[in-house]
């Protein structure tokens, strides 16, 4: 009974000191490694996911999960490396078509989806396909979908096939994109502006209600916005001319009230519509 007991002692000690040692080893690797870089460890030390940035910088999730053995038996990234790589290219497309043109869909556009839609302007939209292994080539037609009024999808698609032999990998896919439609591709919207301009300063709503006392302005978005570049507040033209009337220094002059900003002080005028009077 004794001798059971005192190798029951013997392997518990043993499997203290390996696990002991198992857990120096971890520590000491993610300590070479950066501990600023580590993002999870899990309970038992056997999952660890660190963030490590490409050689363009862009920022890419790592987990290794480690063998009993380890250290005997350490992990190897060659593979994820080695996978990197090979989507530079695909990730360096993507990252232009972003940062270059008006992209609609996906809303939020990441480096894991290869489908973008594209704004060509005149409400007109182009979806494309990224080929991951080869992303300059010309898309096929199962890659680029066109959508909008048919007058304008008939002349695109007609420019598209015309042009397609003058596709060169060598230029970035935006350049041969604007190149085969034979226009000047709109922008990204200015984000900021946009964000500014979609509350109301009054009635801090994007949309004013569905109403019949409305008459046009019903449902309508923000439409006056302070000329004051310091504030550049907007307003449904709907609600600054009740903010005005509300105030005794606003002055009228036919249909045209003027007054000050509700935020900045500086001089407004709004014309009120007959529906508000």
């Amino acid at each position: 009974m004794n001798i059971s007991l005192e190798c029951t002692e013997k392997v518990r000690c043993r499997e203290v000191d390996l696990s002991s040692s198992f857990c120096r080893s971890v520590y000491s690797e993610i300590e070479e490694v950066g501990w600023e870089h580590l993002v999870k460890l899990d309970h038992d030390l056997m999952i660890l996911s660190f963030q490590i940035l490409d050689k363009k910088g862009r920022a890419h999730i790592m987990e290794i999960e480690l063998e009993k053995a380890y250290p005997r038996c350490p992990p190897s990234i060659s593979a994820f490396q080695e996978h990197l790589e090979k989507l530079q290219e695909f990730w360096c497309t993507l990252d232009n078509i972003d940062k270059s043109l008006w992209v609609v869909y996906p809303k939020e556009p990441s480096r894991a989806t290869s489908c973008r839609e594209i704004n060509l302007g005149n409400d007109c939209f182009i979806m494309l396909s990224i080929n991951v292994n080869d992303p300059r080539s010309l898309p096929d037609c199962g890659r680029c979908r066109f959508m909008g009024s048919d007058p304008i999808v008939n002349s695109l698609r007609k420019k598209w096939r015309r042009n397609s032999k003058r596709w060169v990998k060598d230029k970035s896919l935006v350049e041969n994109l604007a190149s085969a439609l034979e226009t000047s591709l709109p922008g990204p919207p200015d984000v900021h502006k946009n964000e500014q301009q979609v509350e109301c300063g009054i009635c801090y709503a994007q949309f004013l209600p569905i109403d019949e006392e409305l008459g046009a302005k019903s449902g309508s978005g923000t439409d006056c916005t302070c000329e004051n570049t310091s504030c550049s507040r907007a307003f449904h033209s709907v609600c600054l001319g009740d903010w005005l009337r509300s105030i005794t220094t606003t002055r009228q002059s036919f249909n045209v009230l003027f007054g000050n900003c509700p935020y900045c002080s500086d001089p407004v005028a709004v014309k009120i519509s007959d529906t508000r009077k």
